[in-house]
């Protein structure tokens, strides 16, 4: 029997919570409290974050080299040829040297630049290269660290004109 008196009395209690509950939230609010002011913390809610991969400075670098960087994420960056040792160097014909660093334990980039013949990889880095003719022949080509490798033009037999599309670096 006292085991039913439990029972009895938890329901009594629960009951007695459930309708505390009902008429503090049901009562309506009292006159003499302040009206709420609801204003929005900015005029105007920021904008999303998107990260494009775009490479920073593109039409720049466009315009004063003509080569398209397109895009990467951030292991491999162009350089200044004469800023040190160890650069990834792609020769292509009509150009100056293009030298890129690399700066990550992997890294991609994709570009374009036209008529490459070869590549010299970097110090620390292994390359995988992909480049294409225009009729639409393809080169996928390993550079090892620090050694000269043939690549479109003087790696075809017909000695078409290749353009480099794709940097992908590894240590």
């Amino acid at each position: 029997m006292t085991h039913l008196r439990r029972i009895a009395a938890t329901l009594a209690v629960v009951a007695a919570c459930c309708a505390t509950l009902l008429a503090l939230t049901a009562q309506p609010p009292t006159t003499d409290a302040p009206p709420a002011v609801t204003a929005p913390v900015a005029d105007t809610r920021p904008g999303h974050v998107v990260e494009t991969f775009a490479y920073p400075g593109a039409d720049r670098i466009r315009q004063e080299l003509g080569i398209v960087l397109k895009r990467g994420d951030g292991h491999i960056v162009l350089a200044d040829c004469a800023s040190g040792t160890g650069l990834l160097e792609v020769w292509a014909r009509g150009k100056s040297k293009i030298c890129f660093r690399a700066t990550g334990a992997t890294g991609r980039l994709t570009l374009e630049v036209p008529a490459v013949y070869a590549i010299k990889g970097a110090a620390g880095h292994t390359a995988d290269v992909t480049l294409t003719a225009a009729d639409s022949t393809r080169q996928d080509i390993d550079v090892p660290k620090d050694s000269w490798t043939p690549v479109g033009e003087s790696a075809d037999p017909v000695g078409r004109d290749f353009a480099l599309l794709d940097i992908r670096t590894s240590r």
